[in-house]
């Protein structure tokens, strides 16, 4: 069982229930949650935060409704679906490929900003966006 620990960016503008949804959608891309696994009780989320707990709730109800968790009353809150694919799971050869060039870019001199920047200019062309991709492909991780 994979225990996701929440980071709260209280600066970043995003709502801090979607931080949370966002931060599990990418654990269960990245397949670090697969299904079966148990996600943080609300108050467990709480006592490492300091957020509401119907901020956790609320995260958790909008997981539920995407189909991708289950409240099961008096047990938890399990993963009922995984969104990962082979190549962006956590040992795949292409993570690997992008960590050496995110620290070949760190070297040149690139911030976080910078490469976040660059990163959502590529994927937009890549995938035929016209806009910047959006905030939360440029979070921290689960």
């Amino acid at each position: 069982m994979c225990v996701v620990e929440f980071r709260i960016d209280r600066r970043s503008g995003v709502a801090t229930y979607l931080q949370i949804v966002h931060q599990v959608e990418q654990a269960l891309r990245l397949g670090l949650l697969a299904p079966g696994d148990k996600l943080p009780t609300a108050k467990e989320v709480v006592a490492a935060t300091a957020i509401n707990p119907n901020t956790v709730l609320k995260a958790y109800r909008e997981l539920d409704r995407a189909g991708l968790v289950e409240a099961r009353p008096g047990l938890g809150t399990f993963v009922r679906k995984s969104l990962a694919r082979p190549g962006a799971a956590a040992d795949s050869p292409l993570r690997a490929e992008l960590a050496d060039w995110m620290t070949r870019a760190r070297a040149a001199g690139l911030d976080r900003e910078d490469v976040a920047a660059l990163a959502a200019a590529v994927l937009a062309e890549t995938f035929g966006d016209h806009a910047p991709a959006d905030h939360h492909a440029t979070e921290g991780t689960a």
